[in-house]
């Protein structure tokens, strides 16, 4: 006899599951916004700032980017407390996912300001502009736009990576199919709502991100 599909269960766990959809999207809001920020400072150092902060943003970047998220988040929540920073789960899975997407962040806008003719960074000297104000008002928006479909992806991918701060108790999706699968003992239905979840989540996430990307960065016509 085959396997007897059964989602009556979902009806009854609808809210813990739109609760835990509810914090996904909260962490991925605050991440992509402060991560990219942070980003933006980095990439800012690394390219056109000062020479003495350098090897410091060099050394954060190289260090989250070649060191699991996991144990980032577990750094941040475990550990931090051992110097009197209490954080709640919350607070830690925001800050693990800032840090983590800004350092990979930083690389990718890097990455578009290194494309940047020449041309450009002479033009903001011509006008008088400090360094920062030619980052600022030349460089920055034509960079952004060069890197957006890959930086769109990034931020994809830190959101679908935010699965495992369930393992510091946050109440997020995967949390709640964890806990939903605990009581129904239906796993692979359980499960298979949860997964289809997150690619809803991933597609909607591209098309926002794209969307935000026609916005602030039109194509100029040929």
């Amino acid at each position: 006899m085959g396997y007897q599909w059964n989602f009556d269960w979902l009806a009854g766990y609808l809210p813990i599951l739109l609760k835990g959809i509810s914090i996904t999207v909260e962490l991925i809001a605050v991440g992509a916004a402060l991560g990219v920020s942070l980003g933006i400072a980095c990439a800012w150092v690394r390219t056109l700032g000062p020479a003495w902060l350098r090897p410091f943003v060099s050394a954060y970047v190289e260090l989250i980017r070649n060191t699991p998220f996991l144990i980032q988040l577990f750094f941040i929540f475990f550990g931090l407390p051992s110097l009197d920073l209490q954080l709640t789960a919350l607070e830690a899975a925001n800050l693990a996912m800032v840090v983590n997407l800004g350092a990979y962040s930083c690389e990718i806008i890097r990455a578009g300001i290194q494309a940047t003719p020449r041309g450009q960074f002479e033009a903001g000297k011509s006008l008088a502009m400090t360094p920062f104000q030619t980052f600022r008002h030349v460089v920055l928006v034509p960079a952004l736009q060069r890197i957006w479909p890959a930086l769109a992806s990034q931020i994809v991918i830190v959101m679908l990576g935010s699965s495992v701060v369930s393992q510091i108790s946050v109440e997020d999706l995967t949390f709640a199919a964890n806990f939903v699968q605990s009581r129904n003992f239906r796993a692979f239905e359980t499960y298979a709502v949860a997964t289809l979840t997150y690619l809803v989540l991933a597609i909607m996430l591209r098309k926002v991100l794209d969307g935000v990307g026609w916005l602030v960065f039109p194509r100029r016509k040929a």
